[in-house]
């Protein structure tokens, strides 16, 4: 039976995707330039944070412990519960901690994500048994088999967690708006939003927060998407 001709249906896909990057190009040529260096230095702390925290966390739970069960359904218990439910004790802890209205205290809530801790905990288990043995007689501490095996044998999981890290703080609105008391450590979503807010001619200046907030997240993405889709697939399968 003679197949039906597949260019029809390339045909439709290429008129569908350049229908969807018409609004992105109409936002790139009606844009300014800016920047907002407040969003990048507490992205870059989020993203430190989450591949210190989460690798350190996600390494321990591949060891067999006494309550190590206990331990990821309560991770996954608190999966279940959105951030919004959390903001009182949050915000309590960081003024005790007294770093409220700084860079810290904005990234403090994403210097760890526990989505990541499981993305980190699936691609080690990956990793061959017999290499950290042979790492362990070798004399390495746990931190050494870390940074010498896990993290190189682990790009897609490094991958994945500064992606969704960058695009969470980047785009991150509600938090910063609690915690922040003065209009120069405002991130770019609080910048738009006060924009907006006080601009009545906003066209072509509104269309440069646009790019600002969207095309880095953008950006990073595909650049290392396949990275990212392993590292989100790894473990899913095994056999």
């Amino acid at each position: 039976m003679r197949r039906a001709p597949s260019w029809p249906r390339h045909a439709i896909m290429v008129v569908v995707s350049f229908l969807m990057l018409v609004p992105f190009y109409w936002v790139l040529k009606t844009s300014l330039t800016g920047e907002n260096l407040n969003s990048v230095i507490v992205t870059t702390m989020a993203i430190c944070g989450n591949l210190l925290f989460n690798t350190a966390a996600g390494y321990a739970l591949t060891k067999q412990f006494p309550g190590r069960r206990w331990v990821v359904l309560l991770f996954l218990s608190c999966m279940l519960i959105p951030f919004q439910a959390t903001i009182i004790p949050a915000y309590l802890i960081t003024s005790w901690l007294g770093v409220l209205n700084s860079y810290l205290g904005i990234a403090l809530p994403l210097l760890s994500t526990i989505i990541c801790i499981f993305i980190f905990k699936a691609s080690f288990e990956a990793v061959p048994r017999s290499l950290i043995d042979a790492a362990r007689v070798d004399g390495l501490s746990e931190w050494r088999i870390i940074v010498r095996i896990m993290l190189p044998l682990s790009k897609s999981a490094i991958a994945t967690n500064v992606i969704l890290t960058f695009i969470w703080s980047w785009n991150a609105f509600l938090w910063p708006l609690i915690v922040i008391r003065t209009p120069d450590m405002q991130t770019l979503p609080l910048g738009l939003a006060r924009f907006l807010s006080v601009m009545e001619d906003t066209t072509g200046a509104l269309f440069a927060f646009v790019v600002m907030v969207l095309v880095p997240g953008l950006t990073i993405f595909l650049m290392a998407q396949k990275e990212f889709i392993r590292g989100l697939t790894t473990g899913a399968t095994k056999g």
